[in-house]
């Protein structure tokens, strides 16, 4: 199979073509971010956030933190947290949305397969709907356990199928229909809203994706499934 791309036309790398999809949207990825989630989204955010804040972090990684939402939740409940991005256009969305704000939190430029942090950094590694666009999601997970101290505990958010028959019928009859038809209305980037259900569609979950976090030398996994299993929080131990 070959490998799954925003834009299959295009020359250059996922890696490349992820980072130049999210610069493209990031002037309008808040809007349907929310929109096109219904506002579940920030539901999801907070049964994350909730579990994490009993870890008492003194500092959180947020890999793949986008334009913020997951670092600035996290911070307002008085943490210290590191925001980590490919694309520069988020970062610079982030860290607009935390100056109105008025939010400390630090947002750097970095791959998540090649995290510029020393090792064993910080209490907890968090990653929202972001492993499914590495190249390498088994490499990107270890280096986040690189990174984590002894003991620490990361989070993994991300899409996943629904096991009812027919709420998995109506959630792909959305992804695949009418979200698409949306995103490129709205983001003039119709590539973009295409990738999205086709990178949930290819990704593991589950069972298939605890046990990656199991590969890449984390124990301990846990998974809670939200929303019909549309979602699925993934936390695991170093």
């Amino acid at each position: 199979m070959s490998e799954l791309k925003p834009y299959a036309a295009s020359v250059g790398s996922k890696k490349e073509q992820i980072r130049d999809m999210f610069d493209s949207i990031a002037p309008r990825y808040d809007l349907l971010n929310h929109v096109l989630s219904v506002g579940v989204d920030k539901y999801w955010r907070r049964v994350l956030i909730r579990d994490l804040v009993r870890q008492k972090p003194s500092n959180v990684l947020d890999v793949a933190t986008g334009t913020g939402d997951l670092a600035i939740a996290i911070v307002k409940k008085g943490l210290r947290v590191t925001g980590a991005d490919i694309s520069p256009a988020m970062l610079e969305k982030a860290r607009e949305k935390a100056a109105k704000a008025g939010l400390d939190i630090s947002f750097v430029l970095s791959d998540a397969e090649q995290l510029a942090f020393e090792d064993a950094g910080f209490d907890v590694v968090t990653a929202a709907f972001g492993v499914r666009n590495f190249t390498d999601p088994l490499g990107g997970l270890s280096q986040m356990g690189r990174v984590l101290k002894k003991g620490g505990v990361i989070y993994v958010l991300e899409f996943s199928r629904p096991g009812n028959s027919l709420l998995s019928a109506m959630f792909r009859l959305y992804f695949h229909r009418i979200l698409p038809a949306i995103g490129k209305m709205v983001s003039k980037d119709p590539g973009a809203y295409k990738y999205l259900p086709m990178s949930v569609d290819s990704f593991a979950s589950g069972r298939e994706f605890a046990d990656m976090l199991s590969q890449a030398g984390f124990s301990e996994v846990t998974m809670r499934r939200m929303t019909g299993g549309i979602a699925t929080l993934y936390k695991a131990r170093k």
